[in-house]
């Protein structure tokens, strides 16, 4: 099975936590934090669409100007998400420039920051660069079973931990992933081609098997194309299996209710990139610092039996002790 979702850590695990999710077969990736982001490119960046910031301690979310710079001048929406008060914090940070030219910029770059609640609403507001990005567009909404984005291939989840602030954990599901045969392509002389993708997202919308289907390519003289009904397509060139998962837990107590809620988010993940700040020695200063040991990190992932554990979030007091941190989360 080829990963629809590619992840990796922005920085080394001593430095300012974040994920990066790139998509394979679109031009667009997904952030978890927004710490320093100088380590991705601009064209990395720039196909960011929504991040997911657990929390605006200065280590998660530094990396705002840095983004907004590289964003001015663009035909662009970002979509950020964030804890209670968030909608707030962009405000104030958009606030804090002068925007005194941009009603002649030929472009309109927007944010759209949403606040998460406990109780499950979300608060969101709109930013407008040829605005001045003042805010707009204020709307209140009820979220159902912590869903925060649910597109037509993937859904996005959060937990919300004690950090003694909010710290909000996150999962995104795919929906189901579905394998092209390809050897089964040329049994039935067919080309590959972006209907391969049509196809992929009418399975995931859950269609009827008489769906009529229209298979194109460009041939010698032109278009050329088969029909075939949707359910013969994939029982002869499709395999179905669970989709993939990836789970993001950073800044987090280790007290019942937190690992519990982790638990549940992070069930079966493929990957599962979890802070291991301390060593578990010095268990009474993560804790007073509400963070998570590398013991405790190791334990939650097993309990949660995913597959591949990437730990970050190092405290700088363990440089040169790195092994030691890994050995005991149980890598």
């Amino acid at each position: 099975m080829t990963p629809q979702f590619q992840p990796c850590l922005v920085n080394g695990p001593f430095d300012d936590p974040g994920v990066y999710v790139d998509f394979l077969y679109e031009r667009r990736a997904l952030l978890f934090d927004l710490g320093d982001v100088r380590a991705l490119s601009p064209r990395k960046i720039l196909r960011i669409s929504h991040i997911f910031i657990s929390h605006t301690h200065i280590d998660h979310f530094i990396g705002f100007d840095h983004l907004l710079r590289l964003c001015l001048g663009r035909e662009k929406r970002l979509h950020l998400y964030g804890p209670a008060g968030f909608t707030f914090q962009v405000e104030h940070r958009l606030a804090s420039f002068t925007w005194n030219l941009v009603a002649y910029y030929p472009t309109d770059f927007t944010v759209i920051a949403v606040e998460l609640h406990p109780d499950g609403r979300s608060i969101s507001a709109e930013f407008h660069c040829r605005s001045g990005f003042r805010r707009e567009q204020e709307r209140t909404e009820q979220l159902v079973g912590g869903i925060l984005l649910d597109e037509e291939t993937f859904r996005i989840r959060t937990a919300f931990l004690d950090h003694r602030t909010v710290s909000l954990a996150f999962a995104l599901e795919e929906k189901s992933h579905v394998n092209i045969m390809k050897n089964r392509l040329l049994e039935l002389g067919l080309p590959t081609g972006p209907w391969l993708a049509e196809l992929k997202r009418a399975i995931v919308r859950g269609e009827s098997d008489d769906t009529p289907f229209r298979v194109w390519w460009q041939g010698a003289t032109g278009v050329a194309e088969r029909r075939f009904p949707l359910g013969e397509l994939q029982e002869k060139i499709l395999h179905i299996v669970p989709g993939q998962k990836i789970a993001y837990v950073t800044d987090a107590a280790y007290t019942p209710a937190n690992a519990a809620r982790i638990i549940d988010l992070a069930r079966g993940a493929d990957y599962l990139f979890i802070e291991a700040t301390f060593l578990d020695a010095e268990r009474e200063r993560a804790g007073e610092r509400s963070h998570l040991t590398a013991l405790q990190a190791g334990l939650l992932a097993r309990q949660a039996g995913v597959a591949r554990v990437i730990p970050f979030h190092f405290s700088p007091r363990y440089r040169g002790m790195e092994e030691k941190l890994r050995q005991e989360l149980g890598l």
